[in-house]
């Protein structure tokens, strides 16, 4: 009779659905949004080869957030409104901090897979768990690579964010025991000529790109990489911008050597690495840490339902019990201090770059 298709035991009762947030056109970071989608979609589709949840089929819906905290407000509401058991997804932190409190006031299961903010609500709630780590933990991390490369001077490029004000503040708080300074340049009052002279004047030996791309981040890469008063300055981009292909596309050689925070273990397991082909074989390129947020998120909820069953209320109740094993390890949530949401601590964090004489190749620089 031959092997069964697969997908041959898909399940085909009344969908359970997902609500799913992300980027996928300007001015949010689309690529980033992009790789997310594909991993919810291909765990999804894991999902319902396996037989789906109690013989229902899992169906994403997706909602473009554009990077507008409104329209996801807005999303949310309608995702509500379709009887969508829980939401996930989500990059920008502005953003899932707007869908976190309107989900916390709708009584919806959030479960965030890829925005960083520690006070993803303002108060402590029960309907909201992330996946990535918080960014006081990933950004405590690139500052202890920073010290131990020898950079205690340290000028950041920043534009009016919450998401760039509170990085600004994790380095400033853990560099500053250790000798280290850092000094703000605002780029609403800055050409890249002006950070450039800024850098020499003030000797600093690294500047951290905390503002959007490929504006203006792309200009200020080419016109520091330019400078020869600055040839030894590191430049570095915590939130990830080198890990995408557009950046490399706009960047070329300029675009490397510039360290940023990944969210991978060094080796992955037998999941992650069987997931990371199926994801490889989507794109030309190798898979994003975004990607595997997205397939971990999905995941999580399918087993939630397993075990706790849909209702809205039961999934929110499950988040304490959750052990899931996910592409990047074991999934637990736990109420973590300074937290808000329940909280995967942690996700393995590594600080890499991409090796300037294989520019597909990344280096692994620091692990915490």
């Amino acid at each position: 009779m031959g092997t069964p298709p697969r997908g041959a035991d898909r399940a085909d009762g009344p969908p359970v659905r997902i609500g799913a947030l992300v980027p996928l056109t300007r001015p949010g970071w689309a690529e980033a949004g992009h790789r997310l989608l594909a991993g919810c979609e291909l765990a999804v589709r894991d999902v319902n080869d396996a037989g789906g949840i109690e013989g229902r089929p899992l169906e994403l819906l997706v909602r473009d957030t554009a990077a507008d905290p409104q329209r996801a407000a807005a999303a949310v509401d309608e995702l509500a409104g379709l009887g969508v058991a829980a939401v996930t997804g989500e990059y920008h932190s502005v953003v899932a901090r707007t869908a976190a409190a309107r989900a916390d006031a709708l009584g919806l299961p959030f479960l965030c897979s890829s925005a960083v903010l520690d006070a993803l609500t303002e108060q402590p709630t029960d309907w909201v768990a992330r996946l990535a780590p918080a960014q006081s933990h990933g950004w405590q991390i690139y500052a202890d690579f920073l010290i131990g490369a020898g950079h205690s001077r340290i000028a950041v490029v920043t534009v009016p964010s919450v998401y760039w004000a509170s990085g600004v503040r994790i380095l400033r708080d853990h560099l500053a025991p250790r000798g280290g300074t850092v000094v703000e340049l605002d780029m609403q009052e800055l050409t890249p000529a002006d950070v450039c002279d800024a850098l020499a004047e003030r000797g600093a030996t690294a500047l951290l790109l905390l503002v959007g791309t490929p504006e203006p981040a792309v200009p200020i890469v080419k016109s520091v990489r330019s400078d020869q008063r600055l040839a030894e300055v590191l430049i570095g981009a915590p939130a990830g911008q080198p890990e995408f292909s557009g950046w490399m596309a706009l960047l070329g050689d300029d675009g490397a050597g510039i360290p940023f925070l990944r969210y991978l273990p060094e080796r992955l397991g037998p999941l992650g690495v069987r997931v990371g082909a199926a994801l490889h074989e989507q794109s030309a390129e190798g898979p994003s840490f975004v990607a595997f947020e997205g397939y971990d998120a999905v995941t999580v909820l399918a087993d939630v339902f397993r075990s706790h069953g849909t209702d809205p209320a039961d999934v929110a109740a499950a988040w304490p019990h959750v052990a899931t094993e996910g592409t990047r390890g074991p999934i637990r949530f736990s109420r973590t201090p300074g937290i808000s949401v329940w909280q995967w601590a942690w996700a393995p964090v590594q600080v890499v770059d991409r090796d300037p004489a294989e520019l597909g190749r990344f280096r692994i620089l620091h692990t915490g």
